[in-house]
């Protein structure tokens, strides 16, 4: 007679895990979280401005008529070569989208802003974003001052926030702020020769 013993299987139990060990990924998650939010609140309390300001012999209406001739830009303008409003009928006011084709050393580029003011003869001011709100931001004004008889301050600005801002901040500086200065300089002697 053969006996036969029972076969016992050996069968790996998994030892749980220290507690601690289960929640460092998470807690890791967390940090990476808690530092992307707080970079990206620092960079919205750190904007880049960029202000370019001209004193222009003209009316503040013959500053507004050229600046709002977008039809006429591409005489004139050697930043921003087209502009258009592209919703609410065409009509220049809040809300309205626009298209814009703005021109630099290396390249044409379009935004589609969404118009924040437009009052006649005093500001024209935009919001241009690059994907979502957190990545780039750019609003964009124009402000006309009447500083005497038949002259004025027109001043252009841009105030970038977003997270992709501090590395192109340089950039900004040097290759834009000389665009603003140009599109300036063309607005006054386009706006002067309309006021003689």
């Amino acid at each position: 007679m053969t006996s036969t013993s029972p076969t016992t299987a050996l069968t790996a139990t998994p030892r749980p895990r220290p507690a601690g060990r289960r929640r460092r990924p998470l807690a890791a998650l967390l940090g990476l979280v808690v530092l992307l939010a707080g970079y990206t609140a620092w960079t919205q309390a750190r904007p880049v401005r960029l202000t370019a300001a001209v004193e222009i012999e003209a009316t503040p209406e013959e500053v507004w008529q050229v600046l709002t001739d977008f039809a006429a830009y591409p005489e004139w303008n050697p930043f921003m070569t087209s502009a258009e409003v592209t919703s609410k009928g065409g009509r220049l006011e809040k809300g309205a989208r626009m298209r814009n084709v703005l021109h630099s050393g290396t390249g044409d580029t379009t935004f589609t802003p969404e118009i924040l003011a437009a009052e006649p003869d005093r500001e024209l001011r935009w919001l241009g974003r690059m994907g979502p709100g957190w990545i780039a931001d750019g609003e964009h004004r124009f402000l006309i001052e009447r500083t005497g008889p038949g002259r004025v301050r027109l001043t252009q600005s841009e105030e970038f926030t977003g997270v992709a801002v501090p590395f192109f901040a340089g950039q900004l500086k040097s290759d834009t702020l000389p665009q603003f200065r140009a599109m300036n300089q063309a607005l006054a002697q386009r706006a002067g020769e309309l006021s003689r």
